[in-house]
């Protein structure tokens, strides 16, 4: 869960609220994340196959609806998983400019470059892809909790929780920094539910699953508070702008130096390196999954010859990862990101718990959400919200699932008359 994102993200978050109430937009990211998390553990502990979305849509919307909401996750995820890699990348090569002067085109070199890196190091055998990965990660939480310890050791002024004066949370103004500071909050606690696509190999998944995701969501939720708390305790979250490319290094610097600065840059470096190399090896193997199924075009089931991975998938997804890197803004990514994944997984999955409830009851569900179907209500409620909160991507996002239905069907015709 823990990537680049929340170090990226933080600046565009705190400038929405000219009230400094943008912790707010963190705990409506927690709650989204929380009432989504148990449909998610229901139906992970009901149907723990590795593939997750995939898999729980073939079997809620059954023969023919669960083929083509299978192949719209697919589909959208061939789209949406470059986006996640430009992401990550761009925001690699904005916090590079912290340590060397970067001009626009040199910053877009950089992130282009990085998804290139990665895809040459995952261009090998899963197992040494299982020994770099460790490697990669081995300073993430190292790194986050001496932001949070400096910061909380160099508090300068409080953080703002409530309103003050005119200011109201039922005002327009308040309900629209939450909408668009949480697409952005909601991005960097995306990966609750990565325990789902693994559910295969979970042992005691109805019990294991579920806690992985609420313990996933309740500890990241608190590291991320405590990250904000700490750093806008110290920088003054008024002076932040929504293009402050490096926002925790500034921070760092103010609390103990330009060398404390540069040591937390390299760091942050190194976890933007290591969520790119996880991001790009997760998801390569879904277009892969589905078309060893049937379910998405046959040139995707291709392995390697010699070292057995979906090579075809890994080199489609890097090749529009790096170049969405090289034309998009950080900003556009992140909106692009939610805006494709709202529709067809979170609300589709929300649809799905419910028929799978009518179809076959709740006596042998291992997990049963709390209070339904009050979650499944707040859910689409709340994805819906977020979804318009995206602006005109949300028209995209709704292009790019129409285009995939169409796809789908044409797909289909010439395949009956081949």
């Amino acid at each position: 869960m823990v990537g680049i994102g929340p170090f990226v993200v933080m600046p565009i978050v705190v400038s929405q609220f000219h009230n400094g109430l943008f912790l707010w937009a963190w705990l409506f990211g927690a709650f989204t994340a929380l009432i989504d998390g148990m449909i998610w553990s229901e139906l992970g502990a009901k149907y723990p196959l590795a593939g997750g979305t995939y898999n729980f849509h073939r079997i809620a919307f059954g023969e023919k609806g669960g083929k083509l909401m299978g192949f719209l996750f697919v589909w959208q995820t061939a789209i949406q998983a470059p986006l996640v890699v430009a992401s990550g990348a761009i925001g690699f090569a904005q916090y590079l400019s912290y340590l060397v002067d970067l001009n626009f085109l040199q910053q877009k070199l950089i992130s282009g470059g990085l998804v290139l890196l990665v895809f040459i190091l995952l261009f090998r055998k899963i197992e040494a892809v299982g020994k770099i990965s460790v490697a990669l990660w081995s300073v993430v939480l190292l790194t986050i909790f001496w932001i949070i310890l400096s910061g909380l050791t160099h508090q300068q002024h409080a953080i703002p929780f409530f309103t003050k004066g005119n200011d109201s949370f039922f005002s327009y103004a308040f309900w629209a920094a939450i909408g668009q500071g949480s697409v952005k909050t909601i991005y960097s606690y995306l990966g609750y539910y990565n325990v789902c696509h693994l559910g295969g190999e979970i042992k005691k998944p109805e019990k294991n699953i579920p806690k992985s995701i609420f313990i996933s969501i309740a500890g990241i939720a608190v590291l991320y508070l405590l990250m904000n708390i700490s750093v806008m305790g110290v920088v003054p979250w008024q002076s932040v702008k929504e293009d402050d490319k490096y926002l925790v290094s500034t921070f760092m610097e103010y609390a103990y130096g330009h060398n404390a600065g540069v040591i937390i840059t390299v760091l942050i470096l190194w976890i933007a390196m290591a969520s790119l190399f996880a991001v790009i090896l997760g998801y390569s193997r879904v277009p892969y999954a589905a078309a060893v199924d049937g379910n998405f075009f046959k040139i995707f089931a291709k392995l390697h010859p010699t070292k057995e991975f979906p090579y075809v998938s890994l080199i489609v997804l890097c090749g529009l990862g790096f170049i969405f890197s090289l034309l998009l803004k950080l900003t556009d990514v992140i909106n692009s990101i939610l805006a494709m994944r709202i529709l067809i997984q979170f609300v589709g999955q929300a649809v799905g718990v419910v028929l799978l409830r009518k179809r076959f009851g709740t006596n042998s569900l291992p997990f049963k959400m709390w209070l339904y179907p009050l979650p499944v209500i707040l859910s689409v409620g709340v994805w819906l919200f977020v979804f318009i909160s995206t602006g005109k991507f949300a028209l995209w996002g709704s292009l790019i699932a129409a285009s995939g239905i169409a796809v789908y069907y044409i797909t289909k015709h010439f395949q009956k008359n081949q």
